[in-house]
């Protein structure tokens, strides 16, 4: 069962991931140590004294046995452990709905001079159940654990040529933090000459700052004109497959990622049996670094992020969370495009001109790939809970109803889509966000005039204009040090009260209530919990920070003068459906084609970039 053994045959599968300072240091996320063990996340090595141990079955580090062997028909696995000292292994194997089994339970010598090769290829055949790997170790005196790695001795389907596609618009801090980062992983790493990076500047401000000469090797950047993120995407997109990448990662200019991720997502994506394979990564919130806020999402009406709220810290959770995603990923699944890698060839259609929002939903959607996701996997993201503004509303549902005009597949008739443009209205209406009410409206408005009008606004520069213009209540401000806010509510009304107010559209139709409702504080997360705005006639919400703020009021002026232009809108659109759906779908094919976009880019012949991949 266990051995000294070269590694010059085998090929890692997964390395151990390290909390890191700027990324995540949640470090039960990674280890969970109990006695005397000491990590030390320099050096990534763990000490133990006597009846120390470290538990590796946490999320950065477990092995998903289960999608090795499913996607990559993996029938040859062993674990190899470098360290000194005696120890106590056990390997456990967690099935979906089954007890969990220790497979290996022994005392184990490490040598300095030559790692131990644990041989774990029984375990992917029967009458073994497929689930989640994990190991842990306990010491029997001093020891030393320098490295763990999950290997094969099968060889690779393919050696993907992959590109990292960066877009940014005057982020200079975050991208040179990228470039270096990405540096310093690329001449380490054993796959680096592998892999490139391809940086799109829709701000165009990088050439001045890092001039080609000064670029790192296998670093290319390409100015571009600002059509937002979908616009720079497709520019590294087309410039990927412009210098012969096999594979396209997109991913956020400010690369909150462990670097090991794209390791794991170059050697899966090479092992990979189904040829049209793509990795989806997780994505978690800065507020929160132990819980997922999406592992992959659905579209259908609206989007429903995957496993929302996971604990990582619980194993319990984690594992249940792993197992369930193994399983086939629904034909509506999307990927955000934070993190996601996708074969170049299988990209038949590109982005659609939304400049942001919703041009990851349609293009997992509409091209073909065999999306999964891989635990360790993720993109630490600022919070969603602030950046909430009519603009994101206008954004948010302008890309839904164009989803469900240009894809048969997301075909809901015309009181289906008005139902999508209703329910934004619903959920403003209430908490008195008269200026969001508008800009929906004017989305609903701008998705009549017909897809031509994504194209004619592909920058978006008219519309920030007007939205920007049109946000003056709903905009933060900062919060004066002897400023008194109204007082915190904490708790929903009483159920009957609720309930009265909801017949009143929250005060609506009950005359003066600007005088009669209360005047309350919340948290800018308890903007999407309705309960507590019920009988408040004035909201003051805090951001994240609580050092800044904004105040709604109840105007029935305000409130009438939107529902009614949103009626008319809603008339507008039913008449006008038959005719919108031919032409979004007509639209859809023409403006995600690589001969639009390429027209659009001022590409005619292949871009001249700023430095080539130099291989």
């Amino acid at each position: 069962m266990t051995g000294s053994a070269s590694s010059a045959d085998y090929t890692t599968l997964q390395t151990l991931m390290w909390p890191e300072a700027g990324i995540c240091t949640e470090r039960t996320l990674y280890v969970k140590t109990e006695g005397p063990a000491a990590v030390s996340t320099s050096r990534r090595e763990i000490q133990f004294a006597a009846a120390g141990s470290a538990d590796f079955g946490r999320w950065f580090n477990a092995f998903n046995a289960e999608k090795w062997k499913n996607e990559c028909a993996l029938n040859d696995l062993s674990l190899l452990l470098t360290g000194e000292g005696t120890f106590e292994l056990s390997v456990t194997l967690a099935p979906r709905d089954r007890s969990w089994d220790t497979v290996i339970n022994d005392v184990v010598t490490l040598d300095a001079a030559e790692p131990l090769r644990i041989d774990l290829s029984h375990l992917l055949s029967d009458p073994f159940p497929n689930g989640l790997l994990f190991f842990s170790l306990k010491a029997m005196g001093q020891g030393m654990l320098t490295d763990a790695c999950w290997q094969t001795q099968m060889a690779p389907q393919r050696q993907p040529d992959l590109a990292i596609a960066v877009t940014t618009f005057k982020r200079e801090t975050y991208v040179q933090r990228t470039i270096e980062r990405f540096r310093t992983f690329r001449e380490a790493s054993e796959i680096g000459r592998k892999i490139r990076m391809i940086v799109t500047d829709n701000g165009q401000t990088l050439s001045d700052l890092i001039p080609a000469d000064k670029l790192p090797e296998g670093v290319t950047i390409v100015p571009n004109a600002n059509l937002g993120g979908a616009g720079g995407f497709t520019r590294g997109l087309l410039q990927a497959r412009d210098t012969g990448a096999s594979h396209c990662l997109f991913m956020d200019d400010d690369a909150s990622v462990h670097m090991e991720s794209i390791e794991r997502t170059w050697i899966f994506l090479a092992y990979a049996t189904d040829p049209t394979t793509a990795v989806a990564g997780s994505m978690i919130t800065e507020t929160h670094r132990w819980a997922i806020w999406e592992n992959g999402a659905l579209f259908f009406t609206r989007c429903l992020p995957r496993f929302m709220g996971t604990d990582l810290r619980s194993q319990k959770d984690f594992t249940k969370m792993e197992l369930a995603a193994n399983k086939p990923t629904p034909w509506n699944f999307y990927a955000g495009w934070w993190y996601f890698a996708f074969p170049v060839d299988c990209a038949e259609h590109l982005a659609f001109p939304f400049f942001v929002r919703g041009d990851d939903v349609s293009f997992s959607i509409a091209n073909h790939f065999n999306t999964v996701s891989l635990n360790g996997v993720v993109s630490f993201q600022e919070s969603f809970i602030d950046k909430e503004s009519p603009q994101t509303w206008y954004l948010d549902l302008r890309s839904h109803m164009a989803h469900h005009l240009s894809l048969p597949s997301l075909e809901v008739g015309s009181m289906g889509v008005l139902k999508i443009a209703a329910w934004f209205m619903l959920r403003n209406l209430p908490r008195m966000h008269y200026e969001t009410l508008s800009a929906i409206n004017l989305a609903i408005e701008d998705v009549i005039e017909g897809p031509q009008f994504f194209d004619q606004n592909a920058d978006m520069a008219q519309r920030r204009g007007d939205l920007k213009e049109l946000t003056n209540d709903e905009a933060w401000k900062p919060i004066a040090r002897d400023q008194a806010l109204p007082p915190r509510r904490d708790t929903h009304p009483p159920v009957w009260y609720r309930h009265l107010m909801k017949l009143t559209l929250n005060g609506l139709l009950v005359p003066g209530f600007n005088r009669l409702g209360k005047k309350i504080t919340l948290h800018a997360s308890e903007r999407g919990h309705i309960g507590y705005m019920w009988g408040a006639s004035e909201i003051t919400y805090l951001n994240t920070d609580q050092n800044k703020y904004y105040t709604v009021r109840h105007s029935k002026a305000s409130a009438w003068r939107e529902l009614r232009r949103f009626f008319a809108n809603a008339h507008a659109f039913s008449k006008k459906y038959p005719e919108l759906s031919v032409q979004y779908r007509l639209a859809y094919n023409e403006y995600t084609s690589e001969p639009y976009w390429r027209a659009k880019l001022g590409l005619t012949t292949h871009a001249q970039p700023h430095q080539e991949a130099a291989e």
